[in-house]
């Protein structure tokens, strides 16, 4: 593994973060960008600390039941008292390193500068990123045991699909908050737990819907939920089937009305946020809730094309730009809301 290069300081770890999350999600590296110090730093590294296990679990060249105990060794690497290091956990993961795993296994192959980078950060920082990875982890091992006799992932249900969404959406989100909590000031208001899971839900149910192709071609997993598949006479397989295209997207349509569903939770949990002074938290987390919006209006009208084509669905850049633009220049709540409005009917850069 490739590890921290010889007298690497932390602030070199620093600016490899913030360059290692843009090489794995253009995405989200888009939401760091709105950041100020030190939440720019902290975020980066809770955000690669959750991606190690993510790249872990979605790697399909591994055996599931091996990807369960790499992630129990992860958890293990986090606990407060480990005896296990990260050169152990590296140790652990190389003899399964694919050779063309891309960014995500680079990155992976330096989780000691990661580690570093979260060791030397403020005690309660610490603990609220150690809490979410290792329930990340743990969750997703746990997932991964429970369809270990599969080749892939194959969600029974919808509370199965939407425990999957919590473990590597959700716990993300709540990586959020606790580094809010971090530096808020004791009279802002505090998120409802349930508004706070509807923001993360509708984050992932939308990526769940727009990659179901890409996930079943690449990744070798259906998210579908095998009961909805099977009230239209189809198993999980059928996603790969031109024939059952139209029915298919019946079910990511189910998909998509799920996600909408939980829009008016995210804009409750959105209220939350500090507009001042929050290190441009308010920014961080209201672009992609409006991507999010402005990708379920493209998938009402485009539900076959991501069902037949991987990376079919996705915003027009210039409409991600746009929503950028506003970002940057900062958001009251108030703003957020208008401007979400405007994205739900139409492309925001054509308005």
């Amino acid at each position: 593994m490739t590890g921290v290069p010889q007298q690497a300081t932390l602030a070199d770890d620093r600016n490899w973060a913030f360059e290692a999350v843009q090489s794995v999600s253009r995405t989200f590296a888009l939401s760091v960008e709105l950041l100020d110090e030190p939440m720019t730093e902290w975020v980066c590294t809770g955000y690669l600390l959750c991606r190690t296990a993510d790249t872990i679990e979605d790697e399909p060249t591994i055996p599931m039941e091996r990807r369960a105990e790499l992630l129990e060794t992860f958890d293990a690497m986090m606990a407060e008292e480990s005896e296990t290091d990260v050169e152990e956990f590296l140790d652990a993961v190389e003899p399964v390193t694919p050779a063309d795993g891309g960014d995500d296994w680079i990155v992976l192959g330096q989780t000691d500068r990661i580690v570093r980078l979260w060791q030397s950060f403020p005690g309660p920082v610490q603990n609220g990123m150690r809490s979410i990875t290792r329930e990340m982890a743990t969750g997703m091992a746990d997932i991964l045991r429970r369809h270990q006799d599969n080749d892939g992932l194959r969600l029974k249900s919808l509370d199965e699909l939407e425990e999957y969404c919590w473990y590597v959406a959700g716990t993300v989100g709540q990586l959020f908050m606790n580094l809010q909590a971090a530096q808020a000031d004791p009279d802002d208001p505090k998120p409802d737990p349930e508004d706070a899971r509807a923001f993360a839900l509708l984050l992932q149910l939308v990526n769940i819907a727009k990659d179901v192709r890409a996930d079943w071609a690449e990744e070798n997993n259906v998210y579908l939920p095998g009961e909805w598949l099977a009230e239209e006479g189809l198993d999980h397989e059928a996603v790969a089937d031109p024939e059952e295209s139209t029915t298919v997207a019946r079910v990511v349509n189910r998909v998509v009305d799920q996600a909408a569903d939980y829009a008016a939770g995210a804009q409750r949990y959105l209220q939350t946020v500090p507009e001042e002074d929050s290190g441009g938290l308010l920014e961080a987390t209201a672009l992609p809730y409006l991507l999010a919006l402005g990708t379920i209006r493209e998938l009402r009208e485009r539900t076959v094309d991501a069902v037949e084509q991987p990376d079919a669905v996705k915003l027009e850049r210039e409409e991600v730009e746009q929503l950028f633009a506003e970002a940057d220049d900062g958001f009251t709540r108030q703003q957020v809301n208008e401007i979400a409005e405007i994205v739900r009917d139409g492309p925001y850069h054509e308005q």
